[in-house]
This record gives structure tokens, C-alpha cells and sequence, in this order.
């Protein structure tokens, strides 16, 4: 069961995406894919900073969001959250407030995080995460 970064669903609307990745998108089964709410934010947020956002969130819509299902951020997923800042902070090792949310709302579900990102992902306790786009 997997929880689909940002970096990973903006792939499959590239000119040329990652064959590796790809493969390992069309060989895992559509409901174990998952990706979390604070990475439709980064979509969106993506898509308005570009040229065209229209067109751009019309793709988002109709090539990415019907393969995931989104995962809130909710309370439980607050307090995990919380947890991690405290702990990264106080190992001298912070990340990003959205990688932060990706990472509790992972925890809470039993998900592996699939980022390109593991410079982030792998400094949070007992998050497993797996980046697709190595051979």
C-alpha cells in the first residue's frame, strides 16, 4: 500500500516520464495507490503558478486524480504530525511542514511514501518510503 508523493503523480503527466517509475506505477494494483490531500495542494499550487493553469488542472483531473485515492489530514494525522516536528526539530534535522503532513498522514495508514524526495522521507522514524524512479 503506497502513498503517491507529489513529485511522483506530477510524473505521469510529463512530455517523457520516468520509464522506471512508470513500470512500477502499471504493475502495482490501482487500490493499493494512495496519496494524501497536502499533495492535491501542491498540485493545484503547481498548476496556477504555470501558463495555462486551466489546461494544466484539467490533465491533473483527468489523468492522476481518478488513479488514487486522496487521504485526509485530520486530526489523527495533526497529532502525528506534531510528534514528527517536535522529534525532527530536536535531532537538529527538520523538513518541510507539507513533506511533514505527507509523512504523518503515511504513518497513520500503514502506507510506504513513493517520493523522489527520500532526502526528506528518510529522516522520519518508521516512515517507509520507496523511490520508484531508480532502476
Amino acid at each position: 500500500m503506497y502513498l503517491i508523493d507529489t513529485n511522483a503523480l506530477s510524473e505521469i503527466i510529463k512530455k517523457k516520464p520516468n520509464p522506471s517509475f512508470m513500470n512500477r506505477l502499471r504493475n502495482t494494483p490501482t487500490d493499493a495507490l494512495f496519496s494524501a490531500s497536502i499533495c492535491i495542494m501542491e498540485l493545484r499550487y503547481g498548476a496556477l503558478k504555470r501558463g495555462n493553469p486551466a489546461d494544466l488542472w484539467t490533465k491533473i483531473e483527468q489523468q492522476i486524480l481518478p488513479k488514487i485515492r486522496i487521504l485526509s489530514f485530520s486530526y489523527k494525522e495533526a497529532m502525528e504530525a506534531g510528534d514528527l516536528i517536535h522529534h525532527l526539530y530536536s535531532i537538529g534535522q527538520p523538513i518541510g511542514i507539507e513533506d511533514i503532513m505527507i509523512a504523518s498522514i503515511a504513518l497513520s495508514n500503514g502506507l510506504t511514501v513513493v517520493s523522489a524526495n527520500n532526502k526528506h522521507f528518510s529522516r522520519v522514524p518508521r516512515l517507509k518510503n520507496e523511490n520508484w524512479f531508480e532502476s
